[in-house]
C-alpha cells in the first residue's frame, strides 16, 4: 500500500509533496476515479460506491504505484454520496481534499465536453495545481454528524409544513368554500404533528448538546450572544466543525456571505459593495433571524440598527452589518472561552 502519514505533526500544508494526485467524480451509485503523475494521466477507473468497490481501486492503485507514493485524494462536496470513500479514508489516514465544485470549475473556465471521466480528470488537474494550498478534510466526530442528521431531518419537516399550510391558505380565495373547509380539515392535523415532531428534534438536539461535555461549552459560549439561539448557534458549531475547520470569524462571514466586496477595474467598472451570492443561504438565512432578533430587543444592538438608520443608512445593508457583529462576537467568546458581557466597558471607551 502507499504509504500513510500522520497529517497532525504537519505544521503548514505547503510544505506536502505529493507522488500522485487522484479526482474523483462522486455519483449515487458509481466512483470515477483518475490518477494524475508527473502530469501525466496513469490511468482511469470506474468502481461501485461502496466499500468493496474502493477496496478494488486501492488494489489496482497498488500495482501502478511505488508502495512509498505520497497521494492527495480531491473529490468534489455531493453530500452524503461522499461518505463510502471518507469513511474508507479515516480507516487509512489518507489526505483528502473536499472542494467545492464552483472553484473547481472556475479554475477550469468554460469548456464543452462533460462525461464522469472528463469531471474527474479535471478535479486531478486542479488538485495536481492548487496542493500547495490545499486544505485537508478533518472527520467530523459521531456527535456532529448526527447533529447535522437531526437539522437536516428539522429543515425537511419545516419546508413540508410550510409547502401544506402556504398552499392551503392561498386556495381560500380561488377555491369552492366548503373545499378549502374540507382540505383545512384534512391538512390541520398534519401539520400539527409536524409541529410536534420539530420540537421532539430540537429537544433531542438540546438533550445531545447537554451530553456532551465539548459541545455543551461551546453552546453556552455560542448562545450567550443576543439573537443566538439553539438552531443558530448549532447549525454555526456544524459549519465550522466545532471551530476547527473555519477558526476565524472573517472566514465564516465570508463563507455565510455577510461580507461585502467591491467591483472595481478603472473607469468602467465600479459599482458599490455588495456581499456575494456565493455562500452559505441557509446559515445566511439564519442569522438574518437572528440579527431580527437582536434588533427587536432593547440593548446595544438595537441602538446601533437605529443609530445607522437615522445616519441614511439602507436597513438591510444594517441588518448586515449585525449579522457581522454576531459572527464576530461568537467567535471571540469561543476564542476566550468565555460568554458573552452585555455590559462590557472597553478599557478604551
Amino acid at each position: 500500500m502507499f504509504k500513510d502519514f500522520d497529517k497532525s505533526i504537519l505544521p503548514n500544508l505547503n510544505i506536502m509533496k505529493y507522488d500522485a494526485f487522484i479526482g474523483i467524480d462522486v455519483s449515487k451509485e458509481k466512483l470515477d476515479f483518475v490518477v494524475i503523475s508527473n502530469g501525466v494521466m496513469l490511468f482511469h477507473m470506474v468502481v461501485t460506491n461502496n466499500e468493496k468497490g474502493i477496496k478494488q481501486f486501492f488494489k489496482c492503485l497498488d500495482d501502478q504505484l511505488n508502495t512509498d507514493s505520497c497521494c492527495l485524494f480531491c473529490l468534489e462536496h455531493t453530500g452524503i454520496y461522499c461518505f463510502p470513500f471518507l469513511s474508507f479514508s479515516v480507516h487509512k489516514n489518507l489526505s483528502v481534499w473536499l472542494e467545492a465544485a464552483t472553484k473547481i470549475n472556475a479554475f477550469h473556465g468554460a469548456f464543452r465536453d462533460k462525461n464522469d471521466k472528463v469531471d474527474a480528470l479535471r478535479i486531478a488537474e486542479y488538485a495536481a495545481a492548487k496542493s500547495q494550498i490545499a486544505h485537508l478534510w478533518e472527520p467530523e466526530r459521531k456527535i456532529i454528524q448526527r447533529l447535522k442528521s437531526m437539522i437536516t431531518l428539522r429543515d425537511r419537516l419545516i419546508k413540508a409544513k410550510n409547502s401544506l399550510a402556504v398552499a392551503c391558505k392561498e386556495e381560500e380565495f380561488y377555491t369552492d368554500k366548503q373545499w378549502h373547509k374540507e382540505h383545512q380539515e384534512r391538512v390541520k392535523p398534519i401539520l400539527d404533528q409536524i409541529t410536534k415532531q420539530t420540537r421532539d428534534i430540537e429537544r433531542t438536539i438540546k438533550e445531545a448538546i447537554d451530553q456532551d461535555d465539548q459541545l455543551s461549552q461551546l453552546y453556552q459560549l455560542a448562545s450567550s450572544v443576543k439573537g443566538v439561539g439553539l438552531i443558530v448557534a448549532v447549525n454555526i458549531i456544524i459549519v465550522s466543525n466545532e471551530f476547527k475547520s473555519i477558526r476565524e470569524p472573517k472566514k465564516m462571514a465570508c463563507h455565510c456571505g455577510v461580507v461585502p466586496f467591491n467591483q472595481q477595474s478603472g473607469k468602467s467598472l465600479k459599482t458599490r459593495s455588495r456581499v456575494s451570492k456565493k455562500a452559505n443561504k441557509k446559515v445566511k438565512s439564519l442569522l438574518n433571524l437572528a440579527a431580527r432578533s437582536a434588533v427587536a430587543s432593547k440593548g446595544e444592538m438595537q441602538e446601533y440598527y437605529f443609530r445607522k438608520v437615522a445616519e441614511g443608512k439602507n436597513k438591510m445593508s444594517v441588518l448586515n452589518a449585525i449579522r457581522n457583529k454576531i459572527i464576530h462576537r461568537v467567535f471571540a467568546c469561543v476564542r476566550d472561552g468565555r460568554k458573552y458581557d452585555n455590559n462590557y466597558i472597553h478599557k478604551l471607551a
